[in-house]
């Protein structure tokens, strides 16, 4: 997750990105538009939360298993707890991931998080609590998938290492056994 300097080479899924960005600008372009179209608090809310809805769907169920090769949910088991679950495609698959797509999966994640906070201290400024109410559901949305996301990302890491360490110690069990098999 290089998020320094986005790579050169072109994007393996352009439809997946487009949809990827296309909600969360949505939502963002709607909540900051929609004063000046609609004087019903209603209509803002129910439209904003929907658009950020259908952006963390898309994000959680889609762009996020072909973007990243991530996938998250969240459990309760038998005793009541909350347990989190995550997928990663294999090692060989991660690895050849294309590197502007991720770049721009966990950019897009991570500014619209921030947009929707600056949004928030507006909010908070103008005394307008109904809409910091739609900007926490929208920011909540937001935050869940950067947080499953960013667990199944370090999830993905230590299984890679837990997979190196092992393929190592196999290898050097059997280079140690085939020297001993030799003598």
């Amino acid at each position: 997750m290089d998020l320094n300097q986005p790579p050169q080479e072109n994007y393996a899924n352009p439809k997946t990105c487009f949809f990827h960005v296309l909600f969360k600008a949505a939502a963002l372009a709607f909540y900051i538009l929609s004063a000046l179209f609609f004087s019903s608090f209603v209509i803002i809310f129910v439209v904003t939360v929907f658009l950020a809805a259908l952006d963390f769907w898309v994000v959680k169920n889609v762009s996020g298993r072909i973007l990243v090769g991530l996938r998250w949910w969240n459990e309760v088991d038998e005793q009541g707890e909350s347990v989190w679950k995550f997928e990663c495609l294999d090692q060989e698959s991660l690895a050849r991931m294309n590197k502007k797509d991720s770049w721009l999966f966990w950019w897009t994640l991570y500014i619209t998080a921030v947009a929707w906070v600056i949004l928030g201290i507006f909010s908070l400024i103008r005394f307008q609590a109904d809409y910091l109410l739609v900007v926490g559901v929208c920011l909540s949305l937001s935050a869940a998938n950067i947080i499953g996301f960013t667990k199944c990302n370090k999830d993905a890491k230590k299984q890679l290492q837990a997979f190196a360490s092992k393929t190592i110690a196999s290898r050097m069990t059997s280079t140690i056994q085939s020297a001993f098999s030799v003598v």
